[in-house]
């Protein structure tokens, strides 16, 4: 036994000594066991940790799709001048909040209200060309006006006579007309029943099923209908015939109305005085008319000299001084309304299975990382690819498929006063589809 302890002892010394004069010795030698329990139990936590972080992704994640590929938008509207002038006067400063109806800029208007002045004038000779005209007017028409009333009678009495006619023509050339065309469909319909009884019959008789006597009354019955749908017929035909002579009575009724009517052109004729001086008067109203427009446009161009906001926002882009001559259509600044703002998200196509207008939304803005609540607005209608310029052909061969993106308008439900939020703001959007 104490040689096997001595034996065991010399090899236990002569390891330790060729461990440590082992040319490849490495610090890094297996630690003992209970170093390796507890690696094995740090890892064994590590992953309870990955594995509960993963599970609380899931769950987190789970019903929602976001993106980082979305912008504040709104409207831009564009402020330019409608006339070409000198600025006289900016009453705003670039970056100002303004209201609807306030004042931007004033243009020179001594040009304008010169025109307009011209107009006034060209107006009022106008007036007094229509008065002078129409002073002679009711002298000459007195005069002639017994004439004119008789051919008026005349006309009267010719129309009358016109209208009767039109009635009696309509009167027979519907109801008369039609009770006849059903007088002519129910003989019709006799005859039929009839011969057709007829041939039933004829089988019978020769077969002698029937007697002569019998098959003689169905050919006197068939007779008879038949008479009478020619009758009905004959009777269509005069209904018809009265029509067109109650036809050639409206065209006698209209030709004496022509004729009076001639009596009234005629006897208007003797007035050629009245139609010169109503003429006149009519030529004088047009004058009117015409420098009144003329008035209107000329008072338009003026109130063009004073552009006021048409909305409530915040000026931007103004690049118009005073002293400047400004061209028709230029653009002399701009206007964003930031109470009406909304975010232009880009989706994936793979995300949008689940999205419909109405979910709730949140939007994390990144100038500050303020997070608003909003709601799901729109989808639009084609992807941005499609939209583009220049949107992409596949019919070349040279086909890559490529997640499209498609472009979801979301709105805020609540902005606060003192959000800072300007259109092209980089925004990130989630929707919670469930």
């Amino acid at each position: 036994m104490a040689n096997d302890s001595m034996l065991v002892d010399r090899d236990t010394e002569q390891e330790q000594t060729d461990r440590d004069y082992r040319p490849d010795h490495d610090e890094s030698a297996p630690e003992p066991p209970r170093s390796r329990r507890k690696l094995w139990f740090g890892l064994g936590i590590a992953a309870v940790v990955i594995g509960a972080a993963g599970l609380f992704a899931y769950f987190h994640y789970q019903g929602r799709v976001s993106t980082d590929n979305a912008q504040v938008d709104g409207h831009i509207v564009p402020v330019a001048s409608k006339i070409y002038g000198t600025v006289a006067e900016v009453l705003v400063k670039d970056n100002q909040l303004v209201k609807a109806g306030q004042v931007l800029v004033r243009i020179d208007p001594r040009d304008y209200q010169t025109r307009v002045d011209q107009a006034k004038a060209a107006l009022a000779y106008a007036e007094s060309q229509a008065r002078g005209a129409s002073a002679g007017v009711p002298l000459t028409t007195q005069t002639t006006a017994s004439g004119t009333s008789e051919a008026l009678a005349q006309v009267s009495a010719a129309e009358a006579d016109l209208a009767r006619a039109r009635s009696e023509f309509q009167r027979a050339s519907t109801a008369e007309i039609a009770q006849a065309q059903a007088n002519v469909t129910a003989a019709q319909a006799q005859a039929e029943r009839a011969q057709a009884d007829l041939n039933r019959m004829r089988p019978l008789v020769e077969k002698e099923e029937i007697s002569r006597q019998q098959f003689d009354a169905y050919v006197a019955a068939a007779r008879v209908a038949s008479s009478q749908l020619n009758a009905a017929q004959q009777q269509l035909e005069a209904t018809r015939q009265g029509a067109e002579s109650r036809r050639a009575a409206v065209t006698a009724a209209q030709a004496k109305v022509a004729q009076a009517n001639a009596g009234v052109a005629s006897s208007r004729a003797n007035q050629g005085q009245v139609a010169v001086r109503a003429a006149e008067v009519g030529s004088a109203n047009a004058g009117i008319q015409q420098a009144r427009a003329n008035l209107e446009a000329a008072q338009l161009q003026l109130s063009y000299s004073t552009i006021v906001a048409q909305t409530d926002g915040l000026v931007t882009r103004k690049n118009v001084e005073p002293g400047q001559i400004v061209q028709q259509g230029q653009a002399l600044m701009t206007i964003i309304p930031l109470n009406d703002i909304w975010v232009t998200a880009n989706f994936k196509e793979t995300q949008l299975r689940g999205v419909k207008v109405g979910q709730r939304c949140e939007i994390k803005i990144d100038l500050d990382g303020r997070k608003y609540e909003g709601h799901v607005d729109s989808i639009a209608g084609a992807t941005g690819a499609r939209m583009s310029l220049l949107p992409p052909e596949n019919a070349t061969g040279n086909f890559v498929k490529v997640v499209q993106r498609i472009p979801v308008k979301i709105y805020f439900d609540h902005v606060p006063p003192d959000a800072l939020l300007r259109p092209g703001m980089n925004a990130e959007a989630t929707i919670f589809v469930k």
